[in-house]
């Protein structure tokens, strides 16, 4: 066997898939053994490599979560096609609402089902802190009014004295 190789029974018990799902998945091109397919062949072991098997348990996790087979294979298959997935895998940021897979790439997020249309997603920090500037604005901007209108105010008395 081929080093840094795992069989289809180590490939299942790794990702936690059934036999079954690897067969399928296989068979409707979304997730194959890169090592060593069997093309169909009686015999022929297929061997999967490290990164196929993160995959398999990334999707498998996806599926376990209340995604579709079909939103799941719609969102693998822009990611292999646009998320840099050639790359680190370990890269790569998934989140899921249940309904769609978001990727995160440079603090956007992209909605993967939507080919790539970047979804409005803020952290809830990143608000904070838009409201600590404001609000820091805010005083700044009120101080500064306050005594304006305390000179405009001593200016009013003043001319008033003097009339």
């Amino acid at each position: 066997m081929k080093k840094d190789a795992f069989t289809s029974k180590q490939a299942c018990y790794l990702s936690a898939c059934t036999s079954h799902q690897l067969r399928y998945w296989d068979k409707v091109g979304l997730v194959s053994p890169t090592i060593q397919s069997s093309n169909g062949k009686p015999g022929v072991p297929k061997l999967y490599s490290f990164r196929d098997i993160v995959s398999l348990r990334v999707i498998k996790t996806l599926l376990d979560n209340g995604m579709s087979i079909q939103r799941v294979r719609r969102a693998w298959k822009y990611l292999t096609r646009n998320g840099n997935l050639e790359d680190q895998l370990s890269e790569v940021k998934l989140v899921s609402d249940g309904e769609t897979i978001y990727t995160v790439e440079d603090d956007k997020v992209f909605d993967a089902l939507k080919s790539g249309q970047l979804a409005f997603f803020e952290t809830i920090d990143e608000v904070t802190k838009e409201v600590r500037e404001d609000v820091s604005k805010f005083e700044l901007d009120k101080e500064r009014f306050l005594n304006l209108l305390t000179k405009v105010e001593e200016d009013v008395l003043s001319q008033q004295k003097q009339a």
